[in-house]
């Protein structure tokens, strides 16, 4: 069974046209342990502009949910014993986002200033992709926007 295409929501991401057929399957939300709910909003907050949403009031842990793009959220939630996976990494458990390519070096600079560390790609691509490894020990795939397909 094929999955249907997933459009890319968002103001910096139009990888597929507004005449994409209605049945697509965007991403609603992503949910991140972490053992510093504030530290982590600040750290999306102000690297990739995620803006805090209102939350459940039901939940029994800390917790944040901010804004990715329209309809797509990113849910922290406090889990004391968090530990990273071993799987993080390029060739293994990661989030992917897109972005402008004339912001990359201003998104590594903040990046890194507020403490990600940046790491190169391993496998070649045509067009410009970085990776980072946020404060908690996740990996995060920034990848050009607009790119064309790999496969084309």
């Amino acid at each position: 069974m094929l999955l249907p295409r997933v459009r890319h929501l968002g103001p910096w991401s139009r990888r597929f046209p507004s005449s994409a057929p209605e049945d697509t399957m965007p991403l609603a939300h992503c949910t991140l342990a972490t053992r510093d709910v504030a530290a982590t909003a600040a750290f999306f907050q102000a690297t990739l502009d995620w803006q805090p949403i209102d939350r459940p009031g039901n939940l029994l842990m800390g917790s944040a949910w901010l804004q990715i793009a329209d309809d797509q959220e990113l849910h922290l939630l406090e889990v004391a014993d968090f530990e990273v996976s071993p799987f993080e990494r390029e060739f293994g458990r990661h989030i992917a986002v897109t972005w402008p390519l004339e912001g990359f070096g201003s998104l590594r600079q903040r990046l890194a200033e507020h403490g990600a560390q940046l790491i190169d790609a391993e496998r070649a691509t045509p067009f410009q992709r970085f990776f980072f490894r946020d404060p908690n020990g996740y990996i995060f795939e920034v990848v050009e926007s607009n790119h064309a397909s790999e496969t084309s």
